[in-house]
């Protein structure tokens, strides 16, 4: 068996800048970690803590039925408190 370097397709180092908030809604408990960079053009970088799920999400993902509860795992009304959380960042 060979011992070949892997191929890398970039490694770039980026200044980001990353929020922490924890909030309690009428449904869940949201620990979020939200990541804001230039590289995936204005979205963010958004991960859950509790469950260990992360997407990158902009304001055209929050209209899309049924994605962040496809992504997060989440029943309609949480999807629906996290929802207006993120709207709220952009």
């Amino acid at each position: 068996m060979s011992q070949e370097s892997p191929i890398f397709l970039y490694d770039e180092t980026e200044e980001t800048r990353t929020r922490f908030v924890s909030f309690i809604g009428e449904n869940s408990r949201f620990d979020l970690g939200i990541t804001i960079t230039d590289r995936f053009y204005g979205k963010l970088l958004v991960f859950n803590i509790q469950s260990s799920r992360f997407a990158i999400i902009g304001p055209d993902d929050l209209e899309e039925p049924g994605y962040l509860e496809e992504v997060y795992h989440l029943n309609a009304d949480e999807a629906e408190e996290l929802k207006q959380f993120l709207f709220s960042l952009f």
